[in-house]
């Protein structure tokens, strides 16, 4: 029916190399994330994935390919195709690949980033999508680092509701670690959120959102590196004028930096994955969201951070288009 739910998953998955310290990727991991994404009942429409490959040493090292050219996430793929065909249920996604970066010694693949993004056809169709050229939002704050620093990117899809065509923009991104080279990074105790860059990649990441949407409901997901009480999630809240998932169901308080760690790192625990809307995207709940550590989950274990499981209803466009917030400065 035209007022049914639709269901979004963020997850970074630590290159599925999680059960060798992100190391190297394995197969375990593959078709243990395979088998938890097709556990959650009623299906994801839209699965956001961070921390993605596509070919290195480090994808393969431990995992030997089924071709030579074979991708990580073709192959994590295969473990999806391999989970429905025992569940024997119909596979309904279609995946995409956003490349951000390529670590090279000569002409050796080191390893690579990237972001994807898979859809389930049978609810969403595909309209657009920016998998050729993904947007850049790295900001450089050391000129002569430029080639060496990460990059960071925002993927982006447009996909229309096969039983109605409403239209709904699908943004994912991973945002920099806050850089050691500013003042600022040394004045405050708490680091993550706080960097001069991570502001600076989260104003362009706005900009891109209100340009790309132009008014139509949209979904802001990934790995922002800053948690709740940040001043990158301040300014996405307040400025650019997002709605943070979470915190509009009531899972979380935005005041607290540490209430539910979506990640951990030895025994730190911190919030870095949000998911965001605008334009008409109604929160219903994330039940099937659960803190990092929480060993009842399905997905514990798997990577070190948890995903993030929330419902929505997408409002007709008469609904919200009074009411758009102004563009972010």
């Amino acid at each position: 029916m035209a007022d049914t739910p639709l269901r979004i998953v963020s997850y970074n998955v630590r290159y599925f190399g999680h059960a060798l310290r992100g190391l190297a990727s394995t197969l375990g991991p593959k078709r243990r994330v395979a088998a938890a994404l097709a556990a959650i009942d009623p299906l994801p429409d839209i699965i956001c994935l961070q921390e993605v490959e596509t070919q290195s040493f480090r994808s393969s090292v431990a995992h030997r390919r089924a071709r030579p050219d074979e991708t990580q996430l073709e192959a994590f793929m295969r473990r999806m195709e391999e989970t429905f065909a025992n569940l024997r249920r119909p596979m309904p996604y279609e995946a995409f690949y956003f490349r951000a970066h390529h670590y090279k010694l000569g002409e050796f693949s080191l390893y690579t980033t990237g972001l994807a993004i898979l859809v389930n056809v049978q609810r969403l169709a595909v309209d657009t999508h920016n998998v050729d050229s993904p947007h850049h939002i790295t900001h450089h704050h050391v000129r002569m680092l430029r080639e060496r620093k990460q990059s960071r990117i925002c993927a982006h899809m447009r996909l229309l509701r096969r039983d109605n065509g409403l239209p709904l923009h699908v943004f994912n991104t991973h945002l920099s670690l806050p850089t050691p080279f500013s003042r600022a990074f040394w004045a405050t105790r708490e680091k993550m959120g706080n960097g001069i860059n991570q502001l600076h990649e989260a104003r362009a990441l706005a900009q891109l959102v209100r340009a790309r949407a132009a008014g139509e409901p949209f979904l802001v997901c990934g790995d922002f590196n800053s948690p709740p009480a940040s001043p990158v999630f301040h300014y996405l809240c307040d400025e650019a004028c997002l709605t943070d998932a979470q915190v509009a169901v009531g899972q979380i308080d935005p005041r607290l930096s540490r209430g539910f760690p979506t990640a951990g790192f030895m025994h730190m625990r911190m919030h870095l994955d949000h998911i965001f809307s605008g334009g008409g995207v109604r929160w219903l709940d994330a039940d099937e969201t659960r803190p990092f550590g929480d060993t009842q989950s399905r997905f514990h274990g798997l990577s070190d951070h948890m995903p993030l499981i929330a419902r929505f209803h997408l409002e007709p466009p008469a609904a919200h288009a009074e009411a758009a917030p102004p563009a972010p400065g």
